[in-house]
């Protein structure tokens, strides 16, 4: 089955892209299963797996004080600025699975820094190895190099913002049984399929972010 474990909604402030519609455009495209992972809030993963069901995870993408970091299989929303450690401890208290978006983009204010990095090592389930709105090839091999030498699973991820990112960057992975146990089982032999978006998407999400701010509705 393909998944993608990275998505984003107009429950975030960078993004236009309606949830259902954003399910919607996985499916056109043969995803299976998504994980939309909004800034700082679970509604829009909470909408859309209403309507979906199992083909949605919830996810949410944190920024703690160490940086940005994204838990699966959440119940509740984490609160933002938690330092990284507390952060990644509400994520397993609810049973979830922390993965760490984009640790080494080197045109992000949000990564994650090296010292919260370090200290919340024994946490990590997933590395993004791949992220589609990476720049540089060097962000994406770092990251892999981390993922590897720390024996930890590696994803493939679009982090996609717009409805023309989804379907793009995902993973080839084995059947599982929707739960977080099963998804790590599967991520184990997974195919990643990397295909890098235009860096000028960037332009895009912050105008998207500026309009939302003036109120704006669409472009």
């Amino acid at each position: 089955m393909k998944i993608d474990l990275h998505v984003h909604t107009s429950f975030s402030p960078d993004s236009f892209t309606n949830p259902e519609k954003a399910v919607l455009k996985a499916a056109k495209t043969g995803l299976e299963c998504i994980a939309i992972t909004d800034h700082n809030t679970i509604d829009g993963a909470l909408e859309a797996k209403r309507i979906f069901g199992t083909s949605v995870i919830i996810g949410e993408e944190i920024k703690s004080l160490g940086g940005e970091i994204i838990g699966l299989y959440l119940q509740e929303c984490i609160p933002k600025d938690l330092s990284a450690l507390d952060t990644v401890k509400r994520i397993k208290d609810q049973g979830g699975l922390v993965s760490i978006p984009h640790p080494f983009d080197y045109f992000r204010k949000s990564v994650i820094d090296t010292t919260s990095l370090e200290e919340i090592l024994g946490y990590i389930d997933i590395v993004e190895s791949f992220n589609a709105r990476n720049t540089l090839k060097k962000s994406n091999m770092k990251a892999l190099a981390f993922a590897t030498s720390n024996h930890i699973i590696s994803s493939a991820v679009s982090d996609s913002h717009t409805l023309m990112e989804i379907g793009r960057t995902y993973m080839n992975i084995p059947q599982f049984d929707g739960t977080p146990i099963g998804l790590m089982e599967s991520l184990e032999s997974a195919e990643l399929i990397c295909r890098p978006i235009n860096p000028m998407i960037h332009v895009l999400t912050t105008m998207t972010k500026i309009m939302k701010r003036l109120k704006v509705k669409k472009y």
